[in-house]
């Protein structure tokens, strides 16, 4: 199905509403295909890349990869502690405290266990989410067309985000399992390399996938959240917070309205996916059990524990992944696009002059 659907995009560029805009100064030559007009695009100058190109696709990969992998792995003190709260509440009764405890019993190197398999699990991840993202946006702006694109849009961030993500977990899955063994079970090992041979010989390669449908659940609406809040929040700024069009805000003015709608769009997102979290967490650590043995032994108040540093760790790790997201397309010159807007032939319509 890829590979068709990269062709299809290399066909056809993204249309206006989510086009014309974006590539300012870009010449466009009209074609007809299927009874539709279509944009063939140069690379505008000052681009290192035309948009909608597999070049362009390949660099959103690589700033998925950057943003998640860099950012998961700064926060894993954290996670770690967030992780712990969530799977022994009675021992790790706060954040302040599950600090405490992790630091006594194993000092401050203890803090980053579980680093490598949260930067290569996430990294890859990343390269999924932020990649795959930008391809069925444009996908699926060509299948519905330039006005439906516009007036549903909101529904094409929330399909893109939920497509791509699907993909994301499944390479996420193996190095989340081992990252909440090696934070949550003692004993069980200390880096990556004796978490993975271990897991193999204790429960074959199923062991790897066991918490794919809770991470789906968790992941899923998290990552619908984290897309459709933040492109709806960045057009909102623009439109009645920013004082001035985006046009003509600086690079770093807008990376600044990049970062606040990430941070508003993370709060969200940590709460809607924060008890599937809950769930993905203690499935890890309790060999043979299911997601509902987990479900029904959490409770509806055990799904909840942890909120507070998941809300402060999502928060600040969105707000991070879009900045280093925006910031990697600055950097290479990549086509940037402006919030959509209302392509005329809807204007016409509607009678809006």
């Amino acid at each position: 199905m890829l590979p068709s659907m990269m062709e299809a995009v290399k066909m056809n560029p993204f249309v206006t509403p989510f086009s014309s805009a974006k590539c300012q100064g870009q010449e466009e030559t009209k074609s007809l295909v299927a009874n539709r007009n279509i944009a063939a695009a140069s690379v505008p100058e000052g681009d290192s890349c035309e948009f909608g190109s597999n070049q362009y696709f390949l660099l959103c990969g690589l700033g998925g990869i950057l943003s998640c992998g860099i950012t998961h792995t700064m926060v894993t003190p954290l996670d770690l502690v967030k992780c712990r709260i969530q799977v022994n509440p009675e021992k790790y009764k706060s954040v302040v405290t599950g600090f405490k405890v992790s630091v006594q019993e194993s000092g401050m190197r203890g803090l980053a266990r579980g680093w490598a398999p949260t930067f290569f699990g996430y990294s890859m991840q990343g390269m999924f989410k932020f990649g795959l993202y930008e391809v069925f946006k444009v996908y699926y702006s060509q299948a519905i067309g330039d006005e439906l694109s516009y007036e549903y849009r909101t529904g094409l961030y929330l399909a893109s985000s939920a497509s791509a993500e699907f993909f994301a977990d499944i390479a996420l899955a193996p190095m989340e399992a081992a990252k909440v063994r090696i934070q949550t079970m003692p004993g069980f090992a200390n880096t990556l390399r004796e978490a993975l041979p271990k897991m193999m010989a204790d429960e074959g390669l199923g062991g790897f996938y066991k918490g794919l449908v809770p991470l789906w659940l968790r992941q899923i609406p998290y990552t619908m959240m984290k897309f459709a809040c933040f492109e709806r929040t960045l057009e909102l700024l623009y439109k009645y917070v920013v004082p001035k069009p985006r046009e003509t805000c600086t690079k770093g003015e807008q990376l600044v309205v990049t970062f606040a709608a990430g941070y508003i769009a993370g709060v969200f997102c940590a709460v809607v996916s924060h008890p599937a979290d809950s769930v993905v967490s203690k499935l890890n650590q309790e060999k043979g059990a299911t997601a509902g043995d987990v479900l029904r032994k959490l409770g509806f108040a055990g799904v909840w524990k942890g909120l507070a540093p998941r809300i402060v760790m999502i928060g600040t790790l969105t707000a991070a992944q879009w900045f280093i997201y925006d910031a990697v397309k600055v950097y290479l010159r990549m086509p940037r696009p402006p919030p959509p807007e209302m392509p005329e032939s809807l204007k016409k319509k509607l009678g809006i002059q």
